[in-house]
């Protein structure tokens, strides 16, 4: 089914992502996670560290990249030759500011269409910025999130945030 682009900040990756990258890697030829750097967001993780998390868990898929990127997410889309923009979606909530981006989108590249798919319902609820809270709390995120997100969020010092 072609090239697919599946763009987010990913500060963390959380299950639910990879929810989103497992059923995107079965329906398409190749799908490249497009790992936002957004200079007007302080995220936890930088650039690098978040591209290394995603490139450990996306290791288990043939078919998917993960690559950074800044800009305008259609014109990355058409650089990498994708027609798919995927959008993950937990709750209805999620759906009218991710229907207003669609539209834009599609404004700008009537060529790029973006296809929601619905997180599993164990990983509904698992956001970012739940996980970010637990952790900085000390709580354990070793079932909202991969390995190696655990893993780097140990490790991690929240007073330098």
């Amino acid at each position: 089914m072609g090239i697919a682009v599946y763009p987010g900040t990913f500060d963390p990756p959380t299950l639910g992502h990879v929810d989103i990258i497992r059923r995107a890697a079965g329906l398409f030829d190749r799908v490249i996670i497009a790992v936002g750097a957004n200079p007007t967001k302080r995220p936890l993780f930088g650039l690098d560290d978040r591209l290394a998390m995603l490139e450990e868990i996306a290791a288990e898929f043939e078919n998917v990249d993960v690559e950074p990127f800044s800009g305008l997410l259609v014109e990355f889309a058409r650089e990498k030759r994708a027609s798919v923009v995927i959008r993950g979606l937990r709750a209805v909530s999620d759906f009218e500011n991710e229907f207003q981006m669609a539209l834009a989108n599609r404004t700008l590249a009537p060529d790029v269409e973006t296809i929601f798919l619905m997180t599993s319902a164990d990983v509904m609820f698992v956001s970012s910025s739940i996980v970010k809270e637990i952790a900085r709390l000390g709580g354990d995120v070793r079932k909202l999130v991969p390995e190696p997100v655990a893993r780097r969020l140990q490790q991690r010092t929240f007073e330098e945030v």
